[in-house]
C-alpha cells in the first residue's frame, strides 16, 4: 500500500519514535497521545481491520503490547495500561497502548453520566436480551 501512512512508517520511508521492531510487528509512539507514552503497535503487513489479521499475527501484536504495558508500569505511576484497536484515522490495523493515569483516559460517553470525575455504570441489559445477544453472536462466530 503505497499511500498507507503506517506502511510507509513500517518501510522506513517516514520517521517514527520506534519502541520495537521485528519482521512482523512494529511499535512506535503516537504523534497525538492520550497520555505521554501512548504507543501504537502495527503489523508490518497491511491489514485494514484487526479482525482480518491472521491469528498468529494478532497474537504477535498483543505480545508486543504486553511488553510495552509492563514497561509503562515500571516507568509511570499507573496500575493499569489499556490496549485497544480502533483504526479510525489510519486504515491499517493498529493497537493503541496507553498508560492510564485517570479512569477516563480511554472511555466512552456511556461512562460519563456523572461527569468527568465520576464513573457511571451504563444501564444493564435485561437478562433475556443478554441471552439473545450472546446466542446471536455465538451463532455468527460459527464457520
Amino acid at each position: 500500500m503505497t499511500e498507507c501512512l503506517f506502511c510507509k512508517i513500517a518501510q522506513g520511508a517516514l520517521p517514527a519514535h520506534v519502541l520495537h521492531q521485528d519482521d512482523h510487528v512494529m511499535a512506535f509512539l503516537d504523534l497525538h497521545p492520550i497520555r505521554e507514552g501512548h504507543a501504537l503497535v502495527i503489523p508490518r503487513a497491511h491489514h485494514v481491520w484487526f479482525e482480518d489479521m491472521p491469528a498468529d499475527l494478532a497474537a504477535r501484536v498483543t505480545h508486543c503490547a504486553q511488553g510495552i504495558a509492563r514497561a509503562m508500569k515500571a516507568l509511570y505511576p499507573v496500575d493499569r495500561v489499556s490496549m485497544f484497536f480502533t483504526g479510525i484515522h489510519v486504515p491499517h490495523a493498529h493497537a493503541h497502548v496507553v498508560p492510564m493515569h485517570h479512569v477516563h483516559d480511554v472511555t466512552s460517553t456511556a461512562y460519563l453520566a456523572d461527569g468527568a470525575e465520576g464513573f457511571s455504570v451504563p444501564p444493564r441489559l435485561e437478562d433475556g436480551r443478554m441471552a439473545q445477544v450472546a446466542a446471536d453472536l455465538a451463532r455468527a462466530m460459527r464457520p
